[in-house]
């Protein structure tokens, strides 16, 4: 029970903003087109801010256990090779496929996974959940770009089109930013030099107001743009999506992860925040600017979400009864 309620705690809030912004834009508050210049400020610059935070707070990389990094991975690599053929067999509609391709590998894991991680398993459960978060978000965000970027309506997909698109991809230099900042950070200290930037209270602030701005302002975007009127046309893209995302992938991943007898419960943790959450609110923004069907996106947003309070109980409980928590 206290894991469904935690999956509760944890989903319910997305949903109630998400609602909340459908309401604002009944009542007139927000129409759709101030939504789209929200989700604009969202990705290009309080999105950059929050990642950037994420990866900065991150304590010390050097001590990651590689082999539950690579397992996570190895999965999201797989998961974004495989699935497109499948993509491009299914759904005719190029701007499409990225939209359902990124929602197969990419989970909320910033907002929704470390904090699960935490209340599986406490302290050592956040500590391997916001290691991972270093390798992870990079690879999420520079994956993102190349799948919009092979499905883009626009242009023809090149590797300098695609290169230049993830360089100048506002989620990237987030959290490149963020990198560079923690290894200066641990060069300091191994020069024994006491400086931090979260010392300069100024800089520091700031950087945490654009963060703590990021998700609520997506979310209400989010739901300023949601349509109930799109899901018969979308239906197919839905069902596609949840099934992927909510059933297959935290099925198949946790079950191979506890084959392979390689982890332990902190490990577990980590893995249930990674294929046991939904699809991550940024990429709505992030399909908005590069060209892609956002209204599919936000759509899978929602569902997963919503269904996602399940998937994290059912896959918590199981876990535990098979004693790895």
């Amino acid at each position: 029970m206290n894991s469904f309620v935690f999956a509760l705690n944890a989903t319910m809030p997305i949903v109630l903003t998400v609602t909340l912004g459908y309401v604002i834009k009944k009542t007139g508050l927000m129409n759709v087109s101030v939504a789209k210049s929200v989700n604009a400020i969202v990705f290009k610059l309080l999105l950059p801010a929050m990642l950037f935070l994420n990866v900065y707070n991150i304590a010390d990389i050097g001590s990651v256990n590689l082999n539950y990094v690579w397992y996570v991975l190895i999965i999201t690599f797989l998961l974004f090779l495989g699935f497109i053929p499948v993509v491009n067999l299914l759904f005719p509609q190029k701007n499409q496929r990225g939209v359902i391709l990124q929602s197969i590998f990419r989970s909320n894991y910033a907002l929704i996974g470390i904090p699960l991680a935490t209340s599986l398993f406490a302290a050592e459960g956040a500590a391997m959940a916001s290691l991972l978060a270093a390798f992870i978000i990079p690879v999420f965000n520079i994956l993102g770009v190349i799948c919009l970027c092979i499905y883009s309506e626009d242009e023809k997909p090149n590797i300098k089109t695609i290169l230049l698109n993830i360089a100048k991809n506002p989620l990237i230099i987030g959290v490149c930013s963020g990198l560079v900042v923690i290894a200066f950070r641990a060069l300091f200290v191994k020069l024994d030099i006491g400086f931090r930037l979260s010392e300069v209270e100024i800089l520091f602030d700031v950087l945490k107001s654009l963060s703590g701005a990021a998700t609520p302002m997506a979310l209400l975007a989010l739901g300023a743009q949601f349509e109930f009127s799109a899901i018969p046309t979308l239906k197919k893209q839905i069902i596609f999506g949840i099934t992927l995302r909510s059933v297959i992938i935290p099925v198949s991943t946790l079950t191979v992860a506890y084959l392979l007898g390689s982890f332990n419960g902190a490990n577990f943790a980590t893995f249930v925040a990674m294929f046991s959450t939904p699809v991550a609110v940024s990429t709505v923004p992030m399909c908005q600017s590069m060209g892609a069907d956002h209204t599919l996106a936000g759509q899978l947003v929602v569902w997963t979400t919503l269904i996602s309070s399940v998937v994290i109980f059912l896959s918590s409980f199981i876990l535990k009864l098979v004693g790895v928590f």
